[in-house]
């Protein structure tokens, strides 16, 4: 996986401390780190990083920004010039995935950005003796000025969301870029940041669907190009509409069927490998697959623990490793992904179920505080099953969005301290996630409810989640993956399909699924929605190996302090009571933190005061 990291000094520094430190960071020797760094300017780069300095300029990439007009990818070199005529301007003008660092050393100052999906991803650190960034968060806490402690707030962000969404990290002071943004920093340590492009709403007109759907095809079609590149590629096949798609059409780019990889589970409920199947026939796909056994999962567990830079508990990420595992023994080193249909067209089963809550918020206020809320307040009510669906609905109607969209968070089915101890509680602010959520919803330029949802999930579900455990995993097994669907162009023309065109009547991705209908199979287009879900809870149960190790990670986490112990009894106890995929969840999340803890080195596993 690409990675680079940099130091931008608050006053001179040795050349030999320079190197020291970004060899500490890139877990590697001095020696090694002065053969692929600019010494002086404190950055340095690994596996791909392209390295370009002139009259005072120094440049650092890592993926693959091209300009609009081209599809080759942009050199630091040829980047470099373009920011002496252009300077930060220029951001607006890259499109494709990459992460950019640039040193002007006349104007002291450091500029950091990420691409405008968060395909890539930065971290850094701003203190007394500089600045520090780096491709991994856990980089930034490693550099000697940083040394950072874990961040309680970064923590609870992780147990809320299941991993620590941007800008925060779990290490207290260091930070991660959110998608499309640019830092700069100068030598005082002031920071600036904003935003050098944002996704814009505009509806196309809704009386030419036919146009849409070419103007649909048409950039399909280019995106694909663009991620195929010159490279022998495979996919991943989950059988859904998007990863079925884009099988589809890379046989027709090549012309030969694509390799594809499948993962199936041996669970009843879990499985979908007939869909994959029916993929398969109807493109004439290589199709490979593999099914999944606890005893797959007990070994991934460990490599999770240590290819993420910061704990997290997606638990597919057991399959996107696997699949790329297969994908390289077979000699693949790109793989291309479906991740962000969902996203971009409307897809997630929350909008639909948002749209019957919104209903509410659109009745006239007469009909709302004389009828239905006096009638779901009347005694009695909460006795029979549609008194209490009445209630419940009432009740999560007046939570505003976005925060309506967590109600059913686990960390909200009981009060915070039964959940958390008194010096845990103590350390954090508990509304700091609606905050988070707040953000990228309130920012997106749109009124629509829908066209919000979407922004936020482009940088909660794809950026901070399905990109960072589909890229991290696929690195892991040595394959770069790519994501047509989520191409720039794709994005701005999802922005021109109207709202009610991605969810008709509670119908998800009406305009997405329309458009390929006759290319796609009905059965994977009217499916429901389903994914590389891992049966986790049900396996816990069933296999002693694997119960065992959980039941010891959970011994651990009782031992932090974090959490209170009663919690995590009940916790087990629901497990094999009640849900085992429902409760197995919560049993993911704490065994995936214990495991990254301890991977850490010691100096990290501490609470920051």
């Amino acid at each position: 996986m690409q990675q680079c990291c940099g130091w931008m000094p608050a006053e001179q520094r040795p050349v030999a401390e320079i190197q020291g430190s970004l060899a500490t960071m890139l877990e590697g020797s001095a020696a090694e780190v002065a053969q692929r760094c600019v010494a002086e300017g404190g950055f340095a780069g690994r596996s791909g990083a392209d390295l370009a300095e002139s009259d005072g300029l120094l440049v650092l990439i890592v993926g693959r920004p091209r300009s609009a007009h081209d599809s080759a990818p942009v050199t630091a070199r040829a980047l470099l010039a373009r920011w002496q005529e252009r300077g930060r301007a220029l951001l607006g003008e890259l499109h494709g995935p990459f992460a950019l660092a640039v040193l002007d050393r006349r104007r002291r100052t450091l500029t950091l950005a990420i691409d405008r999906l968060g395909i890539h991803s930065l971290a850094f650190a701003v203190g007394p003796q500089g600045a520090v960034f780096a491709t991994r968060a856990d980089r930034v806490a490693a550099h000697p000025e940083v040394a950072a402690a874990l961040s309680p707030q970064g923590l609870f962000h992780y147990l809320y969301f299941y991993q620590v969404p941007a800008p925060g990290t779990v290490f207290h002071g260091v930070e991660k870029l959110l998608p499309a943004e640019w830092v700069e920093i100068d030598a005082c340590g002031g920071v600036a940041r904003g935003f050098y492009w944002r996704l814009a709403y505009r509806d196309a007109p809704r009386h030419d669907f036919a146009a849409q759907r070419a103007r649909f095809h048409g950039l399909l079609r280019e995106s694909m190009t663009r991620a195929r590149g010159e490279d022998a590629v495979a996919a991943f096949l989950s059988g859904g509409t998007d990863s079925s798609t884009v099988a589809g059409v890379l046989t027709e780019l090549q012309g030969t069927p694509a390799r594809t990889y499948s993962i199936g589970f041996a669970a009843e409920g879990f499985d979908e490998m007939e869909y994959a199947r029916l993929a398969a026939r109807h493109f004439g796909l290589d199709a490979r697959e593999y099914y999944l056994t606890p005893d797959d999962v007990l070994a991934t567990i460990p490599l999770i623990a240590t290819t993420y830079d910061e704990p997290f508990a997606n638990e597919s990420a057991v399959s996107a490793y696997h699949c790329a595992r297969l994908a390289a023994a077979d000699g693949y080193r790109v793989m291309l992904g479906g991740d962000g249909g969902d996203e971009i067209f409307g897809g997630n089963e929350r909008y639909a179920k948002q749209g019957v809550f919104e209903l509410y918020a659109a009745l006239p206020a007469p009909l709302r505080r004389g009828l239905i809320d006096p009638l779901a307040a009347l005694p009695g009510m909460g006795a029979w099953w549609g008194g209490r669906k009445l209630q419940s609905y009432v009740r999560q109607a007046r939570i505003p969005l976005p925060e309506r969209m967590e109600s059913y968070n686990f960390v909200h089915r009981q009060p915070l301290a039964e959940m958390f101890t008194a010096d845990f509680l103590a350390a954090i602010d508990p509304e700091a996630p609606a905050a988070l959520l707040r953000d990228p919803y309130n920012r997106a330029a749109s009124d629509s409810y829908i066209n919000r949802m979407l922004h936020l999930d482009l940088k909660f579900t794809l950026a901070d989640n399905d990109l960072r455990k589909v890229s991290a995993m696929a690195a892991a097994a040595g394959v770069e993956v790519r994501y047509p669907l989520i191409d720039d162009a794709m994005v701005e023309f999802s922005g021109e399909v109207p709202p009610d065109w991605k969810v008709r009547r509670g119908y998800l991705r009406w305009f997405f699924k329309r458009a390929l209908k006759g290319y796609l199979p009905d059965a994977i287009i009217d499916k429901s929605k389903h994914g590389f879900g891992l049966p986790f809870g049900v396996w816990v149960r069933e296999h002693g190996p694997l119960r065992e190790r959980v039941s010891d990670r959970l011994a651990d986490s009782q031992r932090r302090g974090w959490l209170q112990p009663g919690y995590v009894e009940r916790l087990r106890r629901a497990h094999e009571a009640e849900h085992a995929t429902y409760f197995g969840k919560m049993l993911w999340v704490l065994v995936t933190l214990e495991e990254w803890l301890d991977a850490q080195p010691d100096r990290v596993v501490r609470l920051h005061d």
